[in-house]
């Protein structure tokens, strides 16, 4: 058996694992989730596949449509984008070829630096997620700002990292991972380190999707087990997420998607904004 087959398997079984998890923490009724909560799935796991990212774009609706409290919003992202990015994980590690052996390797020190970031954010306050998210936010509107002005290195065309590489690459694995469970989406980062390293962008793909999918299922895992998300939230994203990948891998050839993330730009500092300035307020006692 291969290491992809290998890979493969396992992203099935952790999120078997994470579904099982899932519905065994669903002690009560909580309702299907809404037309708006599944549309939101499709459209943001739509363009997170063209490359766009989710978390980001979710968060940012999640503050403007009041949909989720903010101590929920890391757990709700993590577990309602799992299956769809588990999704997304199995076809470009089918279709692009990269070193196997190394994406084991990348996709475990990120999975072990979700495990234990999501340990973190599982336990810390709302002001402390607030400030959290919107460092996260404000750090997503850099990296997509620098790949729109045409910053992000080219990259090279290897499919292998040189030893050297390979040793920053497995840091950067680590911290992208524990950085997955704050909100911070790990394909933009993942894409200029991997670029400036050499990597052809393409191959860089199967690891930063495989390493999203494990993290957001494991660490995932931890969030369901002390009830920190939103159940129809996360049910929406997942339910709509999962056609909106397939839609986007199959269908869709070319998209005029400039525009569009200078939109998505403006969203994502808004909500930021509105996230640092809730973080700094001061409370307010009952009467």
């Amino acid at each position: 058996m291969s290491i992809v087959q290998i890979l493969l398997g396992v992203l099935v079984g952790s999120g078997l694992l994470l579904m099982v998890m899932w519905w065994r923490g669903t002690t009560r009724a909580v309702g299907a989730p809404g037309i708006l909560q599944i549309t939101l799935g499709f459209v943001t796991n739509f363009f997170d596949t063209l490359g766009i990212g989710s978390f980001a774009t979710t968060t940012a609706a999640f503050r403007l449509m009041g949909i989720v409290p903010d101590e929920l919003i890391p757990g709700t992202l993590l577990i309602g984008h799992a299956l769809p990015v588990i999704a997304q994980a199995m076809i470009f590690i089918t279709v692009v070829d990269v070193n196997p052996a190394q994406m084991a390797a990348l996709i475990a020190c990120c999975v072990t630096g979700g495990w234990i970031g999501a340990g973190v954010v599982a336990s810390v306050s709302r002001r402390t997620i607030r400030f959290a998210m919107a460092g996260a936010l404000t750090a997503a509107a850099v990296l997509m700002l620098t790949g729109m002005l045409g910053l992000i290195p080219g990259g090279g065309s290897a499919t292998t990292f040189p030893p050297a590489a390979f040793v920053v690459a497995v840091v950067i694995s680590l911290v992208l991972g524990a950085l997955l469970t704050v909100g911070i989406g790990n394909y933009a980062p993942s894409l200029i380190i991997f670029s400036l390293l050499g990597m052809d962008p393409r191959a860089a793909f199967p690891i930063m999707m495989g390493s999203g999918a494990f993290v957001a299922t494991i660490a995932g895992v931890r969030f369901v087990t002390r009830g920190r998300f939103d159940r129809r939230a996360a049910a929406g994203l997942t339910l709509g997420g999962i056609p909106g990948v397939l839609v986007a891998a199959w269908v869709v050839q070319s998209l005029p998607l400039d525009d569009l993330r200078w939109l998505v730009l403006v969203v994502v500092l808004y909500s930021a904004v509105s996230l640092a300035r809730a973080a700094t307020a001061r409370a307010v006692p009952n009467i």
